[in-house]
């Protein structure tokens, strides 16, 4: 339990309005949304140390079926092998409302695992802070809109009214001895300077009278952040980040970024809250969430190795994930998807396969092999010429530098004859594996098996 004084009201006061400010002049519905620019920059803030913390459990989970206890401890120990003792994936959050849900908390415990922690996210009543301690949890989350549109429009409140609610649940936390996670939702819509700044630098002021640190996750519940240098608040991810850390004296450690992907900006974004200063991302396995979903986990995991090159994780597990999400929840991974699609590191163009061939790293710009368990894939259809069809074998059968073939083998003329009439007699398919296997092996025994 930790120990506060009476307070009966806070030091720092919100702006409180009349009517909403719903900033339509960034926000007029009945076109997209519009980013004004104030010329302002803001210096890079990249802080020491930055990691990822996972909502695969709680954010994830609620935009598919419900995860069974067996199908949470699989997906939580793929987490802990990923993180490999590294720190890395620092936590993951969990739902607590159903039995189901606490079962699957204290299996996952059981584990013993020091990464990824276990935190929770609860509804702020007295019953889920009793359940928060009951189940030894030391940090839960706790939603605490931010914007007039959730203020004014769902919570029906004013501004005052409703900071001192999210205050008053910040002390119940920690009267009860539970370090409180608050989540900013919607602050890409909110009065910045009006509400945000306030509310926060009171948090910061109750966490110093209880001696704890309390962290504090920004939500871009829509996908509006915007990573340009020079963006009106409420948008600028920068500026918001940064701001935390000026005006409220937010260290790095306790800043967290929270996205979706509604405009195709969430892994740009969640890395420019690292640059400005926020030590922690959120994530999802594969991005699953609402809408658009969240943040992928095995973006940020590339990402990060992009920043950094201290953690010894282990990327391989990210193609078990795939097959086990394929398996346990019919789920489908777009092809294209990075790092984890069927065609993310596969070539048809014939110029491109050319080039694979003659040295990999000209179309494939890591060894995609080594870090991930994926070897570049080569398909052959109507446009991969000789040269498509002799990378094809030579990346098939694994051949090395002494055995492959080149396009001028007599064994690719031949197959490139074949695959030229299957699409002169309307084909439009890729060339299947089996069917050049067979083509191969009927000319050279060595090509009868691939290794």
């Amino acid at each position: 339990m930790f120990i506060l004084s009476n307070v009966s009201s806070y030091k720092y006061s919100v702006v409180d309005v009349i009517e909403p400010n719903l900033y339509n002049e960034f926000f007029p519905y009945t076109e997209v949304p519009k980013i004004k620019f104030n010329g302002e920059t803001t210096p890079m803030d990249l802080p020491g140390e930055i990691w990822i913390t996972d909502t695969t459990f709680r954010d994830g989970q609620q935009s598919m079926s419900a995860f069974t206890v067996d199908q949470i401890v699989s997906l939580y120990d793929y987490l802990h092998e990923i993180d490999n003792g590294s720190g890395l994936i620092r936590t993951s959050e969990f739902f607590l409302y159903t039995e189901k849900d606490r079962q699957a908390v204290y299996a996952c415990m059981e584990k013993g695992y020091e990464f990824p922690q276990i935190t929770s996210w609860i509804r702020a009543n007295e019953n889920d802070f009793e359940l928060v301690k009951k189940m030894g949890i030391k940090e839960t989350g706790m939603l605490m809109s931010c914007s007039d549109y959730h203020i004014f429009k769902k919570l029906r409140l004013n501004r005052t009214t409703c900071m001192e609610k999210y205050l008053d649940m910040v002390k119940k936390a920690l009267d009860m001895g539970i370090i409180p996670r608050c989540h900013l939702e919607d602050i890409t819509r909110a009065d910045y300077f009006g509400f945000v700044v306030p509310l926060v630098k009171n948090i910061q002021e109750i966490g110093k009278q209880a001696g704890v640190q309390i962290k504090i996750r920004l939500c871009d519940t829509l996908g509006l952040g915007v990573s340009h240098q020079g963006v009106e608040l409420p948008r600028s991810i920068p500026a918001m980040v940064s701001g935390l850390k000026k005006f409220c004296g937010v260290p790095s450690e306790a800043l967290e970024w929270h996205g979706h992907n509604d405009y195709h900006s969430v892994v740009t974004n969640a890395t420019t809250a690292w640059l400005y200063g926020a030590a922690s991302v959120n994530t999802t396995i594969f991005g699953i969430g609402e809408r658009t979903g969240n943040c992928p986990l095995e973006a940020m995991l590339v990402e990060y190795g992009q920043l950094r090159d201290d953690k010894k994780i282990n990327l391989e597990i990210i193609n078990e994930i795939r097959f086990f999400f394929e398996k346990e929840f019919d789920y489908h991974i777009d092809a294209k998807r990075p790092f984890v699609g069927d065609d993310f590191n596969m070539t048809k163009a014939g110029v491109h396969a050319d080039g694979i061939m003659k040295f990999e790293a000209i179309y494939n710009s890591f060894d995609t092999k080594k870090i991930l368990n994926r070897p570049v894939v080569i398909k052959v259809n109507q446009t991969s010429g000789l040269a498509g069809v002799a990378a094809w074998i030579n990346n098939y059968y694994d051949l090395r530098d002494d055995e492959k073939i080149t396009k001028n083998d007599s064994l690719v003329f031949k197959i490139k004859m074949w695959v030229d009439k299957e699409y002169e007699n309307g084909r439009t398919s890729s060339i299947e594996d089996h069917e050049l296997a067979a083509l191969t092996a009927g000319h050279f025994d060595r090509f009868k098996t691939a290794d």
